[in-house]
């Protein structure tokens, strides 16, 4: 794990509101350069609320957000994608008319400089760079075990080969910093098994940091390097998942008493 002082992104004091509900309370919270930081809690906590703040869906209403010791806070989502933050969805965003490929191809919009002009005659910068493109996308289906269905068109895929499309997607953007919305939600356990091998292997190879929010608590305590926990807005434990797994308060609130 990377030093104490070592952060990738840092929250200060975040509060969100809608209307009379408080999603987040004073939330502070800081990811390292290299670690995998799970955040979870019961259904309405406010994981998801959290991570929509991070890149942009959301502004609260105080607080802060620092990504590589930049004030992000009310940015519009594509400028922090620009810096280098990416994610998946709780519920899966892929253009479910188009293959596998094309929606890995997508994730790369950020990256074209060719003009329309050039674009339409497909030739020298406008080629190059077509070309540029199209082999990060092989690399990262490559990586993801997904050469047999990169022609196939999304909305027929099942749903954990969808799951992993989107996570291609998310890493076409080549990011600094990877937001992953329960990735394995809705998975069987050898769906899940393979998509934590992808996230390790993500973190391990290519070096990029994550927030994870998952409800699998087994899997959490596997790959994560440090847990927050969530619960009605507020944070009420962070620490190693070994701390947590044994933290009175997240057992009566998370796991449920017995």
């Amino acid at each position: 794990m990377a030093g104490e002082n070592n952060f990738i992104l840092k929250l200060e004091n975040l509060n969100l509101r809608f209307g009379g509900v408080q999603a987040l309370v004073d939330i502070n919270l800081d990811v390292q350069e290299k670690e995998i930081l799970a955040i979870i809690g019961p259904n309405g906590a406010g994981k998801t609320s959290l991570l929509n703040c991070i890149n942009g869906f959301y502004h609260p209403q105080t607080g802060k957000v620092f990504f590589q010791g930049k004030l992000v806070t009310g940015m519009p989502p594509f400028k922090i994608a620009q810096l280098g933050i990416s994610r998946t969805f709780q519920n899966i965003q892929l253009y479910t008319g188009l293959s596998a490929l094309d929606n890995i191809l997508a994730g790369r919009h950020l990256f074209f400089k060719t003009g329309m002009v050039s674009g339409a005659f497909f030739f020298g910068k406008s080629r190059r760079e077509e070309i540029a493109h199209r082999k990060a996308v092989e690399d990262i289906i490559d990586f993801l075990e997904i050469e047999a269905i990169r022609k196939q068109v999304v909305g027929a895929l099942p749903y954990g080969l969808r799951k992993r499309v989107d996570l291609g997607r998310a890493l076409a953007l080549e990011p600094k910093l990877l937001l992953l919305d329960e990735p394995m939600a809705g998975m069987n356990r050898e769906e899940k098994e393979d998509m934590a091998r992808f996230i390790l292997d993500i973190f391990e190879e290519r070096k990029i940091p994550m927030i994870l929010i998952e409800h699998d608590m087994g899997l959490v305590m596997d790959i994560a390097d440090r847990v927050v926990v969530l619960d009605f807005g507020q944070k009420i434990a962070e620490g190693p998942p070994e701390e947590i797994r044994n933290d009175e308060k997240v057992i009566k609130a998370y796991l449920g008493k017995g």
